[in-house]
């Protein structure tokens, strides 16, 4: 009876990326700015807004999820006021940049339409 062939030696299989895939247009972010910008397509919204959203941000905020104005007590990235609005979307609002992204993307949408019409906004008004 022959014997049977000895199994060769195989490739091991690939290791799984625990990195979710970076959106087209998303690859020059990094931080809380990624985050953005890989939530922006969920929110409807492309990429490209990030060029609204950057600027805008950067005045509100700097991106710094503890960012509190002092005079009106405004809160977070997106400076929600009161911060504790934030909480809708998760109770970790206060330490959690993806919470209150996805929390300022929800409001800019539901208010805007899109990061360029709040950016637009914000440049007339110096708030949104």
């Amino acid at each position: 009876m022959p014997s049977a062939p000895s199994p060769s030696p195989s490739r091991p299989a690939p290791k799984p990326t625990t990195k979710a895939a970076v959106p087209a247009g998303c690859s020059q972010y990094t931080g809380n700015q990624l985050i953005a910008c890989q939530l922006l397509p969920s929110f409807g919204f492309a990429t490209s807004e990030m060029s609204s959203l950057v600027p805008m941000w950067n005045k509100e905020s700097g991106w710094r999820v503890s960012a509190q104005n002092p005079s009106s007590g405004a809160y977070g990235i997106p400076q929600a006021l009161p911060g504790d609005k934030m909480a809708s979307v998760a109770s970790d609002w206060r330490t959690n940049p993806t919470t209150q992204i996805k929390w300022g993307l929800g409001y800019i949408k539901d208010r805007y339409g899109t990061p360029s019409a709040a950016w637009t906004f914000w440049q007339a008004n110096g708030w949104y």
